[in-house]
């Protein structure tokens, strides 16, 4: 699959994307130094214009904090999260919620529903619970539009995100155990009547058994395109 619309997607493992669409950085869910599909090599950017987080578990926020600091992006998430990253020091936070919309640096990210949890457990072995968990669909200059499903189940209003939003790709996790496997990855495709999926946090950890053929095999009949990155590859 190429994008043809100058929009760079490149998946650095796990369920961390870096999108860069004219000149700007957009980075969703930052988990980069301890995740161990991000190449050494891109664990260190130019720029970070825009930070989305979907939840507050460790492999979607453990880099939040530093990288934030570091770049002073404006950093969006669920209200809940947004106020745990004001309170360690972090700038230009915008907290929000389901079903609002929020426009940052060229982009419009609009933040839907997800069936999960959401919380992070401090140094010191306190747990800090963070809202609910969300997804976003982000909408480019061009039109163009990702649905980033964060950790999720398949739920049945996927089908309002398909038919509202209309994204142009959706990334969803297909790893099993702690979220949907290819199983219901492939009845989520059904309900987002999607042209292609990028499968997300998969093959991390040996417990993640889900994989992209796999979930290939279960939508050859949806005519939808199964795009399989290796982490540190790019859609451009």
């Amino acid at each position: 699959m190429k994008l043809d619309n100058g929009l760079r997607l490149t998946w650095l493992g796990h369920a961390t994307i870096k999108l860069e669409f004219g000149g700007q950085t957009t980075l969703i869910d930052p988990w980069i130094m301890g995740n161990p599909g991000c190449p050494d090599e891109l664990k260190t950017f130019d720029r970070i214009d825009t930070m989305l987080i979907t939840h507050g578990h460790f492999d979607h926020t453990s880099d939040a904090e530093e990288l934030a600091k570091k770049h002073s992006p404006t950093v969006i998430g669920m209200v809940e999260v947004a106020g745990w990253l004001e309170k360690k020091g972090v700038q230009n936070t915008v907290g929000m919620n389901k079903g609002g919309t929020v426009e940052a640096n060229g982009i419009k990210a609009t933040m839907v529903h997800a069936n999960h949890s959401s919380s992070f457990t401090e140094d010191d072995g306190t747990t800090v619970y963070l809202g609910e968990p969300a997804g976003y669909v982000v909408e480019f200059p061009n039109g163009y539009k990702i649905y980033h499903a964060g950790d999720t189940n398949v739920f049945g209003d996927m089908q309002i995100i398909g038919s509202i939003y209309q994204p142009d790709l959706a990334m969803l996790p297909i790893g099993d155990h702690f979220t949907m496997g290819p199983r219901e990855a492939a009845y989520a495709a059904e309900l987002l009547n999607v042209p292609a999926i990028l499968p997300i946090h998969h093959g991390t950890f040996p417990l993640l058994t889900g994989t992209p053929d796999a979930l290939r095999e279960l939508t050859k009949s949806l005519g939808v395109e199964i795009v399989n990155l290796q982490p540190g590859e790019t859609l451009e």
